[in-house]
């Protein structure tokens, strides 16, 4: 791929690659949980917090998230055997060989019925345990869509198509999960309240803003400040409201008159026993992907870990922040390396293929082709080289075997001379074939891990 660019390009796509997967090294599931608990004879020790392991105390286990399946295997091995039973969602084809884990394949981004199985099944397991009893969960992004247990009188075709609505309208993960919760039966603290009187321990892999716990996996082990009547504002807002599934109205609406109880919230007794520990998240990340680069000679700064909003919006911001440090460049060799995180949303209204990572880059370089790519100043012409990439920590961008993608003056070059027009594949929502044709994806494979999206930024004077 890299040898259809030019040389400066290739030499900072190398550099890019590195400070990416040093970013997603950092956050490898299995790492982070020998990183953070161990076992001391008869005692777990999270974060430096002890909980006994001592008999008569039974140790369950519920893995749920793309993380589910290395987050379980390295708990399991510091467990070493101390643990009654437990449940692993896990990618389809690939299981946790345990003989007291029960491996269940697992559905994303839309539920189905695995997900149903997933979730009447951890919900028994936490129904088994006592009040002597630990129930340690382990939560990532995407669990939101591998349990999922519609409200009574609430098909899962009904839930699966509002969600699926909802994300092609470009709800972000707060309003999807607002109106998730009050249709179902698991999260929202529901979980919590089956385990109760247990205790209780999130293990997380964060995959949302300020990692709020209310969000990550729709909080079914933490309470909820949303209520049913945000659910119906996000429904209104992009209405969908009026066209919603009549069982999905029927539920949001009997809620509001009060006729079926609210989520759980903060001051439910379900939740003195519950405790939550974050491991990793879109920082732990950033921090180590800015490490990488300042080995490499950049200098590095972090510009964001909490990007959010249409991905053409946030691509207009960055290509300014990137055009004005160009301006300013005047040594020739110095390298600059910005970062980014988060999660951007993207409107669907065409029928082209690609994710919001791949249509911000492409968004990005718009933005960098209509722009003057050298400044003049003091007569002298000040140059330099460019490198965008966008990527999904969890190896997915969308519906696509990708990550993300990549961009340069290059790349532009390169789309122009195969009569490749941005705006046109902009409009029809195809970024994926874009960069499929510019030979600039970003390819990781699934990575069995999850804490939103990393953006780097490279500049190079010349």
């Amino acid at each position: 791929m890299m040898a259809f660019f030019p040389a400066g390009d290739v030499s900072l796509l190398r550099s890019a690659q590195a400070i990416w997967m040093a970013a997603l090294a950092a956050v490898d599931p299995s790492a982070l949980i020998g990183r953070f608990v161990r076992r001391e004879k008869e005692t777990l020790v999270v974060r430096e917090s002890p909980f006994s392991l001592s008999s008569p105390r039974r140790v369950f286990l519920a893995a749920m998230g793309k993380a589910a399946r290395p987050m379980a295997g390295r708990l399991v091995s510091i467990l070493d055997g101390r643990f009654a039973r437990g449940i692993a969602l896990c990618p389809p084809g690939r299981t946790l060989p345990h003989p007291a884990i029960l491996s269940l394949s697992a559905s994303h981004p839309l539920p189905d019925r695995r997900s149903l199985t997933a979730a009447r099944e951890i919900m028994g397991l936490a129904r088994d345990a006592d009040e002597d009893d630990l129930l340690i969960v382990l939560l990532s992004g995407g669990a939101s869509a591998q349990a999922c247990w519609p409200a009574p009188g609430l098909k899962l075709s009904d839930k699966r198509r509002i969600t699926e609505r909802l994300l092609r309208a470009g709800a972000d993960i707060t309003e999807l999960n607002a109106v998730r919760k009050h249709l179902s039966r698991f999260k929202g603290g529901r979980l919590a309240e089956a385990a109760d009187p247990a205790t209780v321990i999130n293990l997380v892999l964060s995959d949302v803003r300020g990692n709020d716990l209310e969000t990550i996996a729709s909080g079914p082990t933490h309470w909820d400040s949303t209520t049913y009547a945000a659910a119906r504002r996000v429904l209104e807002k992009y209405r969908l409201w009026s066209g919603a599934p009549a069982a999905v109205k029927r539920v949001i609406e009997d809620g509001l008159r009060k006729k079926v109880p609210e989520t759980l919230k903060r001051s439910s007794p379900v939740f003195r026993k519950v405790r939550s520990f974050i491991l990793g998240d879109i920082r732990t990340a950033l921090d180590a992907a800015a490490a990488r680069g300042r080995e490499l000679g950049f200098e590095t700064r972090l510009l964001s870990m909490a990007d959010r909003g249409p991905a053409p919006e946030a691509a207009r911001r960055y290509a300014s922040v990137l055009k004005a440090e160009m301006s300013r460049l005047r040594d020739p060799g110095r390298r600059l390396c910005f970062l980014a995180g988060g999660e951007l949303t993207v409107e669907v209204r065409g029928r082209g293929k690609g994710g919001r990572n791949s249509e911000f880059v492409l968004a990005f370089l718009r933005e960098m082709e209509s722009r003057s790519l050298s400044g003049k100043r003091g007569g002298r012409e000040s140059r330099a080289r460019w490198l965008a990439a966008s990527l999904g920590t969890d190896g997915i961008d969308g519906p696509t075997d990708a990550a993300g993608a990549w961009a340069s003056a290059g790349v532009g070059e390169r789309a122009l001379r195969q009569g490749l027009r941005i705006q046109s594949f902009l409009d029809r929502n195809d970024s994926y074939s874009f960069f499929r044709k510019a030979g600039s994806l970003i390819r990781t494979g699934p990575t069995e891990t999850n804490v939103m999206d990393v953006r780097v930024f490279l500049l190079e004077k010349v």
